[in-house]
């Protein structure tokens, strides 16, 4: 009897430690240090290697596209007084235009350039500002989609057999 429940005790703790181990080494290998471009340009660690997140506002006439190769693309995002060069080789979004917000992932590198690997832009405060003035917002149905008796049966055209 005292045997059955050292073998149990033993079997539940290796159990519970591989449990714990794994939920540490997934954790590790996929958690991102966050940064602003400031914050990351002022750091004395080096975070080459590294996975990581920056955000910071695209500069002014950084945007070079290679012409044989549309997808890759290259530019500096900046924060107040820090600016970072970043290489992405992807689809841009939509709204990836000059001086737009941006967050990128992926790794610096040791000659300074961050390799990003995801490119995410943020939605403009200025749709807010017009919402807020009664504007429409992009993408959203106007009046005439509207209008009663559109929806309704009658108004559909008739075809018979």
């Amino acid at each position: 009897m005292k045997q059955k429940k050292i073998r149990f005790l033993v079997g539940s703790l290796l159990i519970v430690g591989a449990i714990g181990y794994l939920i540490t080494m997934g954790i590790s290998n996929t958690s991102q240090y966050f940064f602003t471009v400031d914050e990351l340009m002022s750091q004395k660690v080096s975070y080459a290697g590294t996975g990581l997140k920056v955000k910071g506002k695209v500069v002014n006439g950084s945007i070079q596209r290679d012409p044989s190769d549309y997808l890759d693309v290259k530019f500096s995002i900046e924060e107040n007084d820090a600016s970072l060069k970043v290489a992405y080789q992807g689809v841009t979004p939509d709204m990836f235009l000059e001086g737009g917000e941006v967050v990128v992932e992926g790794t610096l590198g040791h000659d300074g350039v961050f390799h990003a690997n995801t490119l995410l832009t943020s939605c403009p405060s200025k749709y807010e500002a017009e919402k807020e003035a009664g504007k429409m917002h992009p993408g959203a149905l106007t009046d005439k989609y509207r209008e009663p008796g559109l929806n309704k049966a009658e108004a559909l055209p008739k075809t018979t057999i």
